[in-house]
């Protein structure tokens, strides 16, 4: 899956598909040893990255390109036929490949030339993305497929009644596949997450060292794995997205999110950067806006351009009507509609974004941009002016920045690939650790 590129001169538009953080470290060394923390629950840190151990490249490849030959596997990871083979029959025993004798090429001879895949239709994993409004529930095959998606609302109760009931409700919505062997869970979130021990701080929904990782394992008896939502969507360009070239790989990415939340997420050749106090914070960058914050600033980045401050924005300027809900949903249908302060104010939040996107740009100075979340997807025709913002206030050499493969769904594959990662990383560990 490609991503459309976003310049002011060349634009595409998307393919549809906290206030601060608390000043509580959860965050030790990070380590990628499994912490046990009862019998039942295995917290598993996820590995954010493009593995280079053989069998991780036989196996990506196979989920990428599959059904293929063991010749063309070869070709592409730049392995040996005899390495190829070893891991193919190490995968295949595992039940994570199997063979299709019935696209064999007619005249074809020896093993070598049965082409092999993923076999997504024995397992799946969970994956589980906390929104500070919603929480979404997704069930992914092995080759980062996902099968089924729910949301509900994210429950206001205590941090542990809370999990416990989205755990309830993502068992409930696995148990649909019965036919299928749950191998993996993985929860994404914002805030600031502790992937080692499955702790996380969660302002906006009044968390602190919320146990996400023992609640969520423990209740379904696999191994869990929990990252910062962000971060996991960069993830997910790098572990999900197909057919990409492998120059976007190297070199260094930054990903801007925004949504409810707003976040930042730097990755280097391949892989994720997770500091090991937790994700950092642009809630609160300056704007320059009017926006009350909070934290008793005023324009806070989050203040400014969140799903809820948008919807307010609109209530308070009268652009909903006394019959519209105050939502950013009703925002985006009077958009659409035709009405002018509703589009102006969207491109007032997309000026704000572009800008701010810039200031990171030049801060970072990265080899690519993505944006992702519906602040971007939901309201194509804002998007331009997202990329003239960005070419105005960057003051370095121009550069395009994309909108995300993923659209509207990038909340989903971010907790999908959190759930694949490990798998992706080490695949027979994997397995070993899924049969406990």
């Amino acid at each position: 899956m490609s991503a459309p590129t976003l310049s002011p001169s060349a634009l595409l538009s998307p393919r549809p598909s906290a206030p601060r953080s608390g000043s509580r470290t959860v965050a030790p060394a990070r380590s990628r040893t499994t912490i046990r923390t009862s019998q039942q629950v295995r917290i598993v840190p996820p590995d954010l990255k493009i593995a280079d151990g053989t069998g991780a490249s036989v196996f990506r490849v196979a989920a990428q390109r599959g059904p293929i030959s063991r010749d063309i596997i070869a070709k592409v990871t730049g392995s040996s036929i005899a390495t190829v083979n070893r891991q193919v029959s190490a995968l295949l025993a595992a039940g994570l490949l199997r063979e299709r004798a019935d696209l064999v090429e007619s005249g074809a001879i020896g093993r070598p030339r049965v082409p092999v895949e993923v076999d997504h239709e024995r397992y799946l994993t969970v994956g589980i993305h906390i929104g500070a409004v919603t929480t979404g529930i997704v069930a992914s095959d092995l080759r980062g497929r996902i099968i089924g998606a729910v949301e509900v609302p994210t429950p206001t109760v205590d941090q542990n009644l809370a999990l416990a009931s989205i755990t309830a409700s993502a068992r409930a919505f696995a148990a649909r596949w019965h036919r299928r062997t749950p191998l993996w869970v993985g929860v994404a979130l914002g805030g600031r997450v502790d992937s080692v021990t499955g702790l996380a701080d969660h302002p906006r929904l009044g968390w602190s060292g919320a146990r996400v990782g023992a609640v969520v394992g423990g209740g379904f008896g696999l191994p869990v794995s929990v990252a910062a939502h962000v971060e996991a969507m960069a993830a997910s360009e790098l572990l999900l997205t197909r057919d990409r070239d492998a120059a976007d790989l190297k070199g260094t990415s930054l990903y801007f999110y925004a949504r409810e939340t707003a976040g930042v997420a730097l990755t280097f050749d391949g892989k994720v950067h997770t500091p090991a106090g937790g994700p950092g914070s642009i809630s609160h960058l300056p704007t320059g806006s009017s926006a009350s914050c909070a934290c008793g600033a005023t324009g806070c980045l989050e203040a400014t351009v969140s799903d809820h401050a948008v919807a307010q924005r609109a209530r308070a300027d009268g652009i909903l009507g006394d019959g519209d809900e105050t939502t950013v949903q009703a925002v985006y249908r009077l958009a659409r509609a035709g009405s002018a302060p509703a589009h102006d104010l969207l491109v007032e939040r997309a000026t704000v974004l572009g800008r701010t996107v810039g200031m990171l740009r030049d801060l970072f100075n990265p080899d690519r941009v993505i944006l992702g979340g519906q602040a971007f997807t939901e309201y194509p025709a804002a998007v331009p002016h997202v990329a003239d913002a960005f070419a105005r206030s960057s003051t370095l050499p121009r550069k395009d920045i994309r909108i995300t493969g993923f659209g509207n769904r990038v909340q989903a594959h971010a907790a999908g690939v959190v759930s694949l990662s490990s798998l992706y990383s080490d695949p027979l560990a994997a397995m070993r650790r899924a049969a406990g």
